[in-house]
């Protein structure tokens, strides 16, 4: 039904800016009326659908649609925009959308805006680490949960040698640096 909900919301909201503006002095119902009867058929049905939902997805779906109407323009034409590509996309891929999309949405905030900052980092990137960012992200959701399992492990232990072998040159470093000063101490004490 979510999936109903937001191609509701969706297709609400993707109507083209010039209807938009000229529907502004209409009613609903004289909007709906000027659609085409595919169109109005195609409303009824989510209609029906969006009244099968619980009352407080209707109410996220409001919110939602009266935050899009309240968007400045140029924002609009991004949703829509947005909109056109995800209708240009095959069944399946538009499905994995919605499924990230869920999962996104059941995170916390703290876990949102965790991704969205590295998302930031990954599109600040130069173009070929954002490209390898990518593949790797694609080559880690093929793995199987035991073949991910063993890449962590392999990165735990991989860590741990390169902080081993930092300590090991520190310790190094220093023993180089009181070698050094004994070698001074001693040829200060014979001149």
């Amino acid at each position: 039904m979510r999936c109903a909900a937001l191609a509701l919301l969706v297709t609400l909201a993707a109507a083209p800016p010039a209807s938009r503006a000229q529907a502004q002095g209409q009613s609903a119902e004289e909007r709906f009326r000027n659609l085409p009867p595919e169109q109005q058929e195609e409303l009824r049905r989510r209609y029906r659908e969006m009244q099968q939902l619980p009352a407080d997805e209707r109410q996220r779906i409001q919110e939602n649609l009266a935050r899009l109407n309240r968007m400045a323009p140029d924002e609009h034409a991004r949703v829509d925009e947005n909109y056109r590509r995800f209708l240009g996309m095959p069944p399946e891929q538009r499905q994995q959308v919605l499924q990230q999309w869920q999962r996104f949405r059941s995170l916390s905030p703290q876990e949102r805006e965790k991704l969205r900052e590295s998302l930031r980092q990954v599109m600040g990137a130069a173009p070929d680490q954002r490209r390898q960012i990518l593949e790797n992200m694609e080559r880690w959701e093929r793995m199987t949960p035991e073949q991910r399992e063993e890449a962590r492990q392999r990165f735990r232990e991989q860590r741990q040698e390169r902080r081993q072998e930092r300590q090991e040159q520190r310790r190094e470093r220093k023993e180089e640096r009181r070698d050094r000063h004994l070698e001074q101490k001693e040829r200060l004490r014979r001149h």
